[in-house]
């Protein structure tokens, strides 16, 4: 199987660099449907399912290679060098703000930015740092989806899609969970929810967009002000939203926020701070 049809790679725009879509923790591409089409008059946009998710190939989900994080990071490699056009700006939701970091980290030349949506280096608090959960939170989570994933799907998809004046949002985010394959998503999220990438912010030289919600269960505020104090080239943006998907819940308020960012990038002449 090519890597088109392994990743259900979709690639629609036009321009001279290319923006890069990349999903959260049991989601899939279709979850861009309200932000990519905006930018495909100036970029050419490529969205794609992480295997394992999706109409991705999951066949091709291996424990091993994706055991930790990087193996998602070098698939992203992959997907740009092959349909990428000029420099990459690539925007990810949650656990793959992070996968993008890696990737960015690893080939630097292939990324311009990162704007990263909800994003959290380590969900476990650990002394002063504040991750959000306590690592018997973690471990409570992890054996409630490892003992009876749908029901996990079913109660948690509405407390982290928040918009509670959208329910159809959280139906959607449920749907989408209960489509993942269990067994894939339990690993995923264990790999996930374990992982502690702090040490990796600093060798993040490419210009970075932390864009948080003012009011998120999965990555609360103190998360995204520790990301942009330790990247080296970070801008944070606060939207008021509650929720941990702001590019359903609040598509207009987070494509502002991305604009001004990518204005400020051009102005730049896409490079970093010096």
């Amino acid at each position: 199987m090519n890597l088109r049809e392994r990743h259900h790679v979709t690639v629609a725009g036009r321009g001279p660099a290319s923006m890069v879509f990349a999903h959260g923790f049991g989601c899939d591409q279709n979850m861009w449907r309200l932000m990519a089409p905006s930018y495909e008059d100036r970029y050419r946009t490529i969205r794609y399912d992480l295997v394992g998710s999706g109409r991705s190939d999951l066949s091709a989900y291996d424990s091993n290679r994706y055991d930790t994080l990087q193996g998602h990071a070098d698939d992203l490699i992959a997907v740009v060098r092959e349909f990428a056009e000029g420099p990459a700006v690539v925007v990810g939701h949650s656990v793959s703000a992070i996968i993008g970091m890696l990737a960015g980290i690893k080939a630097p030349e292939l990324f311009q930015a990162h704007v990263m949506l909800g994003p959290s280096p380590c969900y476990i608090n650990d002394g002063d740092y504040v991750g959000g959960f306590s690592r018997e939170d973690i471990n409570s989570l992890l054996e409630t989806m490892e003992g009876n994933y749908l029901g996990w799907s079913s109660s948690m998809a509405p407390t982290i899609m928040g918009a509670p004046d959208r329910p159809e949002l959280a139906e959607e985010l449920t749907n989408s969970f209960c489509r993942t394959d269990p067994e894939i998503a339990t690993h995923f999220a264990r790999v996930t929810f374990l992982s502690d990438n702090r040490a990796d912010l600093p060798k993040l030289h490419a210009p970075a967009l932390v864009l948080q919600s003012s009011d998120d269960l999965i990555a609360p505020l103190a998360v995204g002000e520790y990301m942009a104090r330790t990247l080296p080239d970070a801008t944070l943006r606060v939207i008021s939203n509650v929720g941990h998907c702001p590019h359903l819940s609040a598509p207009a308020e987070s494509m502002a926020a991305m604009n001004e960012f990518l204005c400020e990038l051009a102005a730049r002449g896409g490079r970093g701070r010096n």
